[in-house]
């Protein structure tokens, strides 16, 4: 039995992606049935990757301009990032190798996927896919830079690790999926720095 009851869904904006108001009932654990509303806002869902260099001890992210964060409180918008995008319609794996083309420039054969997660549960449907793959400088064969037509201006950044984690801890890297995959770099010692 269902502890959630829909009463009503109504669509409040179809503009970029799909924006619904619930009222539903949902029966607490202690039994108790409470009425409750909520917006949810469904983007679909996404992948992002952290390439890695071992032999370099490297990572690629990128820089672009992201509105939300300029809008609380990030003074030029900007915010360095794995590679990352929405899935459309392929699968996970294929996404990122996609996005990491358009994006950085590089092509990637095998990726790795290491987790999933939900990043903003309290009112976004996303599940994101994260992947790690190692890189060659050989793999570049183009200059990524973002796609035009989707309004995309990526810089393309090839940090050292200890740069991207010294990054973190500065709050020079404030974006939560990017934090979560250094983070496994780090627990994993995908780098061999922690020889």
């Amino acid at each position: 039995m269902s502890r959630v009851e829909i009463i009503e869904k109504q669509l409040l904006s179809d503009n970029w992606y799909l924006l619904h108001r619930y009222r539903y009932r949902l029966t607490r654990r202690d039994g108790e049935v409470q009425e409750q509303s909520r917006e949810v806002y469904d983007r679909g869902n996404g992948a992002v990757i952290l390439l890695y260099n071992r032999a370099q001890g490297t990572v690629v992210l990128t820089r672009q301009f992201r509105l939300p964060t300029w809008v609380n409180g990030n003074t030029d918008g900007m915010l360095v990032e794995a590679c990352a995008g929405l899935l459309d319609a392929d699968s996970p794996a294929d996404c990122i190798r996609r996005e990491v083309a358009e994006e950085t420039g590089y092509r990637v054969g095998q990726v790795q996927k290491v987790f999933e997660a939900y990043m903003s549960p309290g009112s976004v449907t996303e599940i994101l896919h994260f992947f790690v793959a190692e890189y060659q400088p050989a793999d570049r064969q183009a200059e990524g830079g973002g796609l035009e037509q989707e309004g995309e201006d990526i810089e393309v950044l090839e940090w050292s690790f200890t740069e991207a984690v010294a990054a973190v801890a500065s709050g020079a890297i404030r974006d939560g999926k990017t934090i979560m995959l250094l983070q496994y770099a780090q627990l994993h010692d995908l780098l061999g720095v922690g020889r």
